[in-house]
C-alpha cells in the first residue's frame, strides 16, 4: 500500500499548551482527524482506523471519548468480535 506524508507546521507554544512531543502530538492529530472524518461520513470505520494507525475494534471502541458512536452495523460488528 501506498502511503503520503503530509507536514504541518505547529507552533512550539501550542506543544507546550499541550504539555506534549511532536510525535505524540502527531498521533494524536491523525486520531483526530479520523475520529472527525468517520462522524462526517467521509471514511469508513475501517479506512478512519487505518488512518488512525489501529485496528477497527481499537478505532471503534476510542469514539465514545470524542462523543462520536459507531452506527448500529458497526456495533454489531464490535460486538461479534468482541464474543469471539
Amino acid at each position: 500500500m501506498i502511503h503520503h506524508q503530509i507536514k504541518i507546521d505547529i507552533p512550539e507554544k501550542v506543544l507546550l499548551a499541550e504539555k506534549t512531543d511532536v510525535e505524540s502530538f502527531g498521533k494524536e492529530i491523525k486520531l483526530l482527524a479520523a475520529v472527525k472524518l468517520f462522524e462526517l461520513g467521509r471514511l469508513s470505520s475501517g479506512s478512519a482506523a487505518e488512518l488512525a494507525g489501529m485496528s477497527r475494534v481499537e478505532f471503534l471502541l476510542t469514539l465514545p471519548r470524542y462523543k462520536v458512536f459507531p452506527l448500529l452495523s458497526e456495533l454489531e460488528d464490535l460486538e461479534h468480535a468482541a464474543s469471539h
